[in-house]
């Protein structure tokens, strides 16, 4: 029987029997793909500022043309003092190149900060400056500093505030303070960045154990809080990489999440074009590893606070590549803290399990779980063509378990209310994929049986009821099936329905709940992710009555169960409850039952069987009546030869 866990890890359960980790590798392959695809677009498609001719408006307003900009951009210390004749002065360049050669041995000074107004170095406390690193030399690779320090929280943080980190770098011994006389800033530059987060909470869902009085009930309402609440993180680790391969950039066209690392040089000085300029060494403060279960919440009781700094180098590329990324999660988790929906539906969650899995996982045994999620995808289609052609080309229902049928679709249907009624940012992905299987089943339901919408009888409350009739007279094994079926349904209900009842009791007097649905779909959920797999026991139950399996699906359940196994590895990969990891077994020995009895009742699935299947599948030529032969491995019982009108002969069955 579940315990408390068990509705919570049902949403997992859900989403892991729509793809198992496949979600969470689809997502960062779009997040690399739209992001090369964006880059390619721009620089195929945007126009060039740099090298087409360009109408300027000067200082009296007189419009001139400006030569293409294609030039060499000078180095900045021989940057021209007047501009060429005839060009103009354009506030914002266009081509910015890099302000310091490489090899440059840089200073570097960082101080945190209650406020983004800046103060003199020489005034603040030393416990305040948390990095003075000296002759870090600029383009070597193999530079690398760590820092650890300790801090003391200013009150202003403590409450719900922001700390900042005030940035200071500049050519080994300038002025790096630009209060400080004789401060020269193409010597040295000084930025802020923020050292905390604001994140949303999660929305506080307001339960209630149902058996309560309703006074009580009342009191716990009144102290949950409503509406989203924002409040201050801080991450202790920080890594800050210099950008020495950035080179020349089109300015207008960098992408924002990029922009906001780049610092232009303060006196706005420009080539003899007057398009282009010069930026500072870009120092990237990387956060896109910072995982929100790691982050503390800031408050009252946070006095001291650790800080471990890695100093180093990044290739251009990575840094445009994480800063993209970053940005697009955080975008995300803002809009949806604001009630804004994003491409998905998501709030961010879904990467932060991806970075989460990235960090926290072997790889060799990571890259094997993303070459294996590609198979799990594929099989999961084919099973999906499979099953519909082996429904489409059925011309009778032996073998097949009606009840099964309307079983999953009741399950199915059972997890597509519980993510509704539980998950605001479901992405709309998994709510879509998860209604599709349940059209799925239903159109099997119409392929063996006729839906139709009958009287009630006398005294009914409602007008009217949902009937399944037989598309056709029933042969002798037909109506077998139909009553191994109610048989194995019948001791089904014998074992679940206590098990349903107990867990129901169980859950209603210990857990709390948000009303009475919540607690029947989640009572349900937890009842269908335990004993889901019980669904197939009828299927195999009529396989040993009829002692044949020519009427499964054959290439659908291997499918199906190849995808099992992928899913076993994704439980012992990514974390989950003890109890899932242990329900992912349960298919297993399914399985493992169907193994046996396909061994044990062979079928040559390569000659059309006594149930007129057969040829892998294959639609047999309407234009005929029947084949005139058909043969199965195994001796069929004798309510299929009896239903065929077969006789059997050393091991083989000819149709009369």
């Amino acid at each position: 029987m579940p315990g408390p866990t068990a509705p919570a890890a049902a949403a997992a359960g859900a989403q892991q029997a729509e793809g198992g980790m496949s979600p969470l590798v689809k997502s960062a392959a779009q997040g690399l793909v739209m992001f090369f695809a964006v880059q390619f677009m721009m620089s195929k498609f945007l126009p060039n500022k740099g090298t087409s001719t360009q109408a300027v408006t000067d200082e009296s307003g007189k419009v001139v043309a400006v030569a293409p900009n294609n030039a060499e951009i000078p180095p900045f210390q021989a940057r021209p003092d007047t501009l060429s004749e005839g060009a103009v002065w354009n506030p914002v360049p266009q081509r910015i190149a890099p302000m310091w050669p490489l090899d440059t041995s840089l200073d570097v000074t960082i101080i945190v900060s209650p406020t983004f107004v800046s103060e003199p170095l020489a005034k603040v406390p030393k416990e305040r400056k948390i990095v003075e690193e000296t002759g870090f030399i600029y383009g070597d690779y193999d530079q690398s500093r760590v820092i650890d320090k300790t801090f003391a929280v200013p009150k202003e943080v403590q409450n719900n505030g922001t700390l900042w980190g005030h940035f200071y770098v500049g050519i080994s011994g300038s002025i790096l303070d630009p209060s400080t006389p004789g401060y020269d800033p193409s010597r040295a530059y000084h930025f802020l960045h923020p050292l905390t987060q604001y994140i949303p909470q999660k929305k506080v869902v307001k339960t209630k154990n149902l058996l309560v009085a309703a006074e009580d009930t009342e009191e716990v309402e009144e102290e949950v809080p409503t509406g989203p609440i924002i409040t201050s993180h801080y991450h202790p680790n920080v890594t800050m990489s210099f950008i020495p391969d950035s080179g020349v950039m089109q300015y207008p066209t960098v992408h924002p999440a990029v922009r906001q690392y780049i610092h232009m040089e303060a006196t706005g000085a420009r080539d003899a074009t007057g398009q282009n300029g010069w930026y500072y060494p870009i120092l990237f403060i990387n956060t896109f590893w910072q995982l929100k279960s790691h982050m503390t919440t800031l408050n009252s009781t946070v006095t001291q606070l650790p800080i471990h700094i890695d100093l180093n180098h990044l290739a251009n590329w990575k840094f445009s590549l994480i800063a993209s990324l970053d940005e697009g999660a955080k975008q995300s988790a803002r809009n949806a803290a604001h009630g804004i929906s994003s491409a998905g539906g998501g709030d961010g969650s879904e990467f932060e399990m991806i970075k989460e899995v990235l960090l926290d996982t072997n790889p060799w045994l990571l890259g094997t779980t993303v070459i294996v999620s590609i198979f799990h995808m594929l099989f999961e289609m084919l099973a999906f063509k499979s099953d519909i052609s082996h429904y489409r080309n059925k011309k009778n229902n032996v073998g097949i378990s009606v009840r099964s049928i309307l079983g999953n679709v009741f399950m199915q249907a059972v997890i597509f209310l519980y993510l509704l009624d539980n998950n605001e940012n479901t992405s709309w992905m998994i709510l879509f994929s998860q209604g599709m299987g349940i059209l799925l089943e239903f159109w099997k339901i119409t392929t063996v049986v006729n839906v139709r919408i009958r009287d009630s009888a006398p005294g009914s409350l409602l007008p009217y009821r949902i009937a399944f009739e037989d598309k056709h007279k029933l042969s002798e094994t037909e109506e077998k099936t139909k009553e191994y079926d109610a048989v194995a349904f019948k001791y089904l209900y014998m074992v679940a329905v206590p098990l349903l009842l107990a867990y129901a009791a169980y859950s209603l007097y210990y857990e709390t709940h948000k009303s009475w649905y919540s607690f029947i779909i989640a009572t349900l959920v937890g009842s269908v992710y335990a004993y889901g797999f019980l669904m197939m026991v009828p299927s195999l139950y009529i396989n040993y009555r009829l002692k044949s399996v020519a009427h499964m699906p054959g290439r659908a359940m291997m499918y199906k169960f190849l995808n099992t196994f992928i899913d076993d590895l994704f439980a012992f990969t990514i974390k989950m409850p003890t109890l899932h990891r242990l329900a992912t077994l349960r298919d297993d020995v399914i399985f493992f039952v169907y193994l046996y009895q396909s061994w044990k009742y062979k079928v040559d699935y390569t000659r059309v069987n006594e149930f007129g299947q057969g040829g892998g599948d294959e639609v047999v030529d309407e234009k005929k009546d029947e084949p005139a032969e058909s043969v199965v491995a195994a001796e069929p019982s004798q309510d299929v030869a009896k239903a065929t009108g077969s006789k059997t002969k050393g091991g083989a069955t000819k149709r009369k």
